[in-house]
């Protein structure tokens, strides 16, 4: 092989790897990231949390399509509830590490009108989803979308998921009312649920 081809060769093989990195890096990132752009009518507190005002929200996608379990799910069976829609893989370490605190606070707000809701993604298999809402006593359904596609419905410029874990929290009407693009805690969550639970 000459020596130019030798260098090209490597080279090729470089930026594949920094593609690649990114790529990881992007798809189970820290949440740090601003979403949209242009005149969103979204704040972003503190914590991370970005939120829209109750008559400038957008309206949720439609998402439809397979759960863990292999039955037919649909966002839309959970109107005039509060959705709390997470973005999660078993590969994700931020993903483990909120998974009890997801499972503790749906039960807690099950007699509210909140319903949990899971987009597994990028899980080739979904034995290993399954197992991971075993071990963490998950109970609430989880469409299972290994490639991504429910995720790209969310219109850019909205308060959309972007990383993995992403939380999204859509109100009664149908809105999108929050979102978060990091791992969160019990109290964390229940600040992003407690104001749209509260809603009339």
């Amino acid at each position: 092989m000459s020596l130019g081809r030798l260098y090209r060769r490597r080279f090729t093989l470089l930026a594949a790897t920094a593609v690649a990195g990114a790529l990881t890096l992007t798809a189970c990132g820290d949440g740090n990231k601003a979403g949209g752009g242009g005149n969103t009518n979204f704040v972003t507190g503190s914590g991370g949390i970005s939120t829209a005002a109750k008559g400038e929200r957008a309206a949720a996608p439609e998402l439809e399509g397979t759960g863990l379990d292999g039955k037919p799910l649909a966002l839309a069976d959970y109107k005039g509830k509060v959705v709390v829609l997470n973005v999660w893989g078993s590969w994700c370490g931020p993903c483990r590490l909120e998974a009890k605190y997801f499972a503790k606070v749906s039960k807690e707000t099950a007699d509210q009108g909140v319903q949990f809701l899971g987009i597994n993604t990028r899980d080739a298999q979904r034995d290993a989803a399954v197992n991971f809402e075993k071990d963490y006593g998950i109970t609430y359904p989880s469409f299972f979308d290994p490639i991504g596609k429910l995720i790209l419905r969310f219109p850019k410029g909205t308060l959309n998921p972007q990383a993995i874990p992403s939380t999204v929290i859509i109100d009664r009407d149908g809105k999108i009312a929050a979102r978060t693009l990091q791992a969160l805690d019990a109290d964390q969550l229940r600040e992003m649920i407690d104001p749209i639970i509260a809603e009339k």
